[in-house]
């Protein structure tokens, strides 16, 4: 028998928890089933929908905040390369691009292996990690659907940081 084959019985569905925090943080949020809920929040560049899955099998709570930037097909392979020069710089998580959809989203996943119990500040972590990086790259990927430029172009523009406020 593999050390995974056994079982620990969990006493919080993580999501419970998450819902919990949705609610604390007067969060607008939607509960579609036991095991998932979508939050909404409001950006500087758009609004992200951000939504968590309890994997139980996996044993891992996933997280995608995705926002509404669809990929017309002859970007999509700047897009690609843009995807590869932002996640190079990532520490945790990752952007990926929902090929059917064409949809930009951010990725990332919470290992919860052994009967591990999420909290509220894990689940705090991974969320801000989360709109901070979909904050930071937003414009990157606006310069590369819509002014046409490449994904180098587009990553010297947005890495540029400016000093005090207008």
């Amino acid at each position: 028998m593999s050390l995974i084959e056994f079982g620990t019985e969990r006493p919080l569905n993580p999501v419970d928890t998450i819902e919990n925090l949705a609610t604390g943080n007067d969060w607008s949020f939607e509960r579609l089933g036991d095991d998932e809920i979508s939050i909404s929040v409001t950006g500087t560049w758009c609004d992200y929908h951000v939504t968590f899955s309890w994997m139980e099998e996996l044993e891992a709570l996933h997280m995608a905040s995705a926002f509404d930037l669809k990929v017309p097909a002859p970007r999509k392979d700047e897009i690609v390369r843009l995807l590869a020069l932002i996640n190079e710089q990532q520490w945790m998580g990752h952007f990926d691009i929902w090929g059917r959809e064409g949809v930009v989203i951010f990725r990332q996943s919470l290992l919860l292996a052994g009967g591990a119990e999420a909290n509220s500040s894990q689940i705090e972590v991974l969320f801000s990690n989360s709109l901070d990086s979909c904050e930071r790259y937003y414009q990157s990927f606006q310069f590369v659907v819509w002014a046409g430029k490449t994904a180098q172009e587009a990553m010297e523009t947005v890495m540029f940081e400016t000093a005090g406020d207008a």
